[in-house]
């Protein structure tokens, strides 16, 4: 039912807030309030499609969304709601004003929701999720290539990540579940380990070598299963997506987004080189940050 999938992502959205301004800082309350309005904004989109299709057809069952503006309408909401270009803006912002812990919630759990009701709904517009698909793995690469900070590349990210789930979530559902699953997991297991060392910028990077010899080694492992290097984990659900795409004679978006995903490879490999090739292999007894 419709209204009842509403209240839950209103109940989801309202429940982070105060995880997220947890900290009472301007920058803190600043990412708060960005969430919050986009939500807000999507949340009420969402609610005014299935109002829209309930005029049409009489039903508020989710899978019986068939009236063309009430699709269109709920693919945007659901797209702003995770972060898709080019409703994308506030997912960088927002996971650089708030914690390491705060924004792997964001980066990963939030995403649940909207996409489970992506799944969920049928007859969606095919032209503007692929649309929205390539354009969030450009987006994502691009924006990437420039930054610093370890959340902002982690929000684009989820950006490029999630644009690959999109691409096949007409055509195929599990392949779609398979690819938001590993992302999940790639991208709770490097944050765990930046939380673990307060880990926020590339200076910080380049010194996980010498408190954690093991956890740097890890990093390298997960960076480079996001870029989708194979034989890792990453690059299973790109492999198959793109079989699954050439085989739908969709040869052109297929080799874009393989393109694109070079974007992403690129900052995931400098981001390797600085964490465990650039800091000769030697231990310290030191817990701090700096060794003077």
């Amino acid at each position: 039912h419709w209204f009842f999938a509403w209240i839950g992502l209103e109940l989801n959205t309202l429940a982070i807030i105060p995880i997220l301004a947890k900290h009472h800082h301007p920058r803190a309350t600043e990412a708060a309030t960005k969430y919050f309005i986009i939500q807000a904004t999507a949340s009420s989109l969402i609610l005014f499609s299935s109002i829209l299709n309930a005029w049409h057809t009489g039903t508020w069952d989710i899978t019986q969304l068939s009236t063309k503006p009430a699709t269109i309408t709920l693919t945007i909401a659901l797209t702003m709601k995770l972060g898709l270009a080019p409703m994308h803006f506030w997912l960088p912002e927002v996971m650089q004003g708030t914690t390491l812990s705060s924004a792997l919630i964001v980066a990963t759990w939030q995403k649940l929701p909207p996409m489970s009701l992506l799944l969920m709904t049928k007859h969606l517009p095919t032209p503007i999720l692929l649309t929205l698909a390539i354009t969030s793995t450009l987006v994502g690469g691009w924006s990437g290539l420039n930054q610093v900070h370890m959340r902002k590349i982690l929000a684009f990210s989820s950006i490029a990540h999630l644009g690959w789930t999109v691409a096949i979530l007409i055509l195929s559902q599990k392949l779609a579940l398979l690819s938001l699953m590993t992302y999940i997991l790639m991208t709770t297991a490097l944050f765990l380990i930046l939380i673990s060392h307060t880990t926020k910028t590339f200076k910080d990077m380049s010194q996980l070598w010498t408190k954690s010899p093991a956890l740097s080694t890890s990093c390298m492992f997960i960076l480079m299963a996001l870029g989708g290097l194979p034989p890792l984990i990453g690059f299973l659900p790109k492999w198959l997506i793109l079989k699954e795409l050439t085989n739908y004679h969709l040869i052109p978006l297929a080799a874009s987004m393989a393109i694109a995903s070079l974007l992403s490879l690129m900052f995931y490999m400098r981001l390797t080189y600085i964490t465990t090739l650039t800091i000769s292999p030697n231990t310290t007894n030191s817990m701090m940050k700096w060794r003077f």
